[in-house]
């Protein structure tokens, strides 16, 4: 059985043994009295709903430091980190980088201007709170009351304040850039702060994203700007509640001071408002932990590094030999399998749903298959397999919505040669020649339940599959309206109804166009029928609508809330959280939210983002 087009892995196992190991203007918008405001001692919600949700009561651990070889320096100043897995930092408070003042000196002698939004609104605030993720760490449901909000901005924010366990630090660790071996990379501008274990057992890690300079920033600032926060905050809670693996989000706080950013790299920087935020997994570990220890030659560390990943994240081979055979895997060989399943089926999902990372370097994979660090990502809105997200991935196109399957493959591969140390070539390679298949049988799994069939069977359904893809891109159809509508379709649907179909969908479609759907619909009627004796008519239309989602957060409507939350009014954040909370449900008077791109949404910044955040 073969993929369909777009979707088909492409590296090649037979290359695997060749390739390379303040200064603010006083604001001038509405008075807070006209306004709801958020400050660091209000909820993030009205007060009515706030109070007290238990956080006086979390207490940290840290099983990554206390296991695993630290930077003998402890200090922000950025290096070079060997034979250490990570580096103690702390969190530093924003205002005291001296940015108000670089940018008003830089204005005043003429040097960058205020641009057309003029200068951003500065507040320390909670600006948003999930309370779905904060129930990962046994918190009340509900939101912060004032004395609790006080204290998530000054621990949530970086500055400085920190919960009873916790030891912040940042990763060392390496990758592949766009293909490319780039070195030591690391943690530039996430700190982890410790890890607290629920009451079912499970460790959670709450990373702050944008939270100072690290060793690792190299040339940056280690901060992070309300935009990009926004748009990772939404997004990470999104996808949870789309189905698809994913890092969590806790918060996100503005810290009241300004970060310089020029946007797309054109000499035009700008001051933007900074925010953190609260990211949370079991685990931040990446593929370039183990990539970095191998490049350096660092056995000892690629071993402890594994042995650390296995006994908290993977214990079921925590028991089986070290000892490497060509005929048997060991532990390692076995982890390194389930990293591979894990990241296929998490890719898989992906493409169910129309996500596009835009970033697909393996230091941004995770050991665990979660979607991790959204920086220019993106969901597609008219289907087009080239789609990137990304302006620096335009040119080549190497991270397009077509070709993640094949780039999550070749990222698998660029781990598995790290970790041939610990496993042997042979182990390797049997890992590699399974990712597809994994990959395949997961991916058409999902797309049978969208299509609304028991199963994909054979190369018929997988043509079928592929002509609705060819269809889409024809028409330039919407990918989530068009998926979610087609189970408006059934075996008695009339040749007029199918026609009224194809109109409700705002097709583009010329006369040859419409009778080319016309046509495919009539082979997925005929498909339907085939199958149904298998599924029932009210079976199959609530399986396509559990997997076919009403609502994605369409980049238009996350740059809509961030230009709102960039003048102090948050509540299009906090809508939009409540929304995607439940996207496979029609919600009364959300229509608008399923709506096609307005033709403002076009512009850089909205269609396509830079890495610049």
């Amino acid at each position: 059985m073969h993929l369909a087009r777009g979707c088909r892995t492409g590296a090649k196992t037979a290359l695997f043994l060749h390739a390379p190991l303040p200064f603010i203007r006083p604001r001038t918008s509405l008075p807070s009295a006209t306004r709801p405001r958020m400050t660091s001692t209000t909820p993030a919600t009205p007060a009515s709903t706030a109070s007290s949700i238990g956080i006086a009561s979390l207490n940290f651990v840290s099983t990554f430091t206390e296991r695993l070889p630290r930077d003998p320096e402890a200090s922000n100043e950025i290096r070079q980190v060997f034979n250490a897995a990570f580096s103690y930092v702390d969190p530093t408070d924003p205002a005291k980088d001296g940015m108000q003042d670089i940018w008003r000196q830089a204005l005043e002698a003429g040097q960058v201007r205020s641009g057309e939004r003029g200068e951003p609104e500065l507040e320390k605030a909670l600006i948003a709170w999930s309370p779905a993720c904060a129930k990962l760490f046994g918190l009340e449901d509900g939101y912060p009351e004032a004395e609790e909000c006080s204290d998530v901005v000054e621990v949530l924010g970086g500055f400085g304040k920190q919960w009873p366990g916790m030891r912040s630090y940042a990763m060392c660790y390496g990758g592949h850039q766009f293909g490319y071996w780039a070195g030591q990379l690391g943690d530039g501008r996430a700190i982890s702060m410790g890890e607290y274990e629920n009451a079912s057992g499970e460790r959670w890690e709450i990373q702050l994203k944008g939270a100072g300079k690290t060793p690792y920033s190299r040339s940056a600032d280690g901060r992070a700007v309300l935009r990009s926060s926004v748009r990772e905050f939404l997004c990470s809670e999104a996808m949870h509640f789309l189905g698809v693996p994913t890092t969590r989000a806790l918060s996100l706080v503005g810290t009241g001071a300004g970060v310089i950013r020029d946007m797309f790299y054109q000499g035009s920087p700008q001051m933007e408002p900074g925010a953190v935020v609260a990211r949370v997994a079991p685990s931040f570990l990446r593929l370039g932990n183990f990539q970095l220890a191998t490049y350096r030659q660092d056995t000892e560390l690629l071993k402890e590094t594994a042995d650390y990943a296995i006994e908290y994240h993977y214990p079921e081979f925590n028991d089986l030999t070290e000892r490497i055979s060509k005929e048997k895997p060991n532990k390692y060989s076995m982890f390194v399998g389930e990293v591979a399943k894990r990241n296929a089926k998490m890719v898989a999902m992906w493409q169910a749903v129309g996500f596009v990372h835009g970033v697909m370097n393996t230091d941004n994979f995770s050991i665990l298959g979660l979607t991790i660090d959204y920086g220019p990502y993106g969901y597609l809105d008219q289907y087009d397999p080239t789609y990137t997200p990304n302006t620096t991935d335009i040119p080549g196109r190497r991270y397009k919505f077509e070709a993640q399957p094949s780039v999550a493959q070749w990222n698998i591969m660029q781990f598995a040669k790290a970790m041939i140390p610990l496993c042997g070539v042979e182990q390797m390679e049997k890992v590699m020649k399974e990712f597809e298949g994994i990959y395949e049988a997961e991916y058409h799994g999902i797309m049978a339940k969208k299509l609304g069939l028991s199963k994909i069977d054979g190369p018929g359904d997988v043509a079928l599959l592929e002509e609705f893809h060819d269809r889409m891109a024809d028409s330039k159809a919407d990918f989530t309206n068009t998926w979610r509508n087609l189970s408006k379709i059934s075996v008695q649907s009339s040749t007029e109804e199918c026609r009224e179909w194809c109109s409700s969908l705002s097709l583009n479609t010329d006369e040859s166009t419409g009778e080319l759907w016309m046509d495919w619909l009539t082979k997925y009627k005929a498909r339907l029928d085939a199958d149904g004796s298998v599924t029932s008519e009210g079976e199959r239309v609530r399986t396509m609508n559990g997997v076919n989602p009403v609502y994605i957060l369409r980049n238009y409507m996350a740059q809509a809330a961030i230009e709102k939350a960039e003048k102090g009014d948050y509540d299009e954040v906090r809508q939009l959280y409540e929304l995607l909370k439940k996207p496979y449900t029609e919600q009364e008077g959300m229509s608008g939210y399923i709506a096609r791109p307005p033709a403002w949404a076009s512009r850089k910044g909205v269609c396509v983002n830079s890495c610049s955040s």
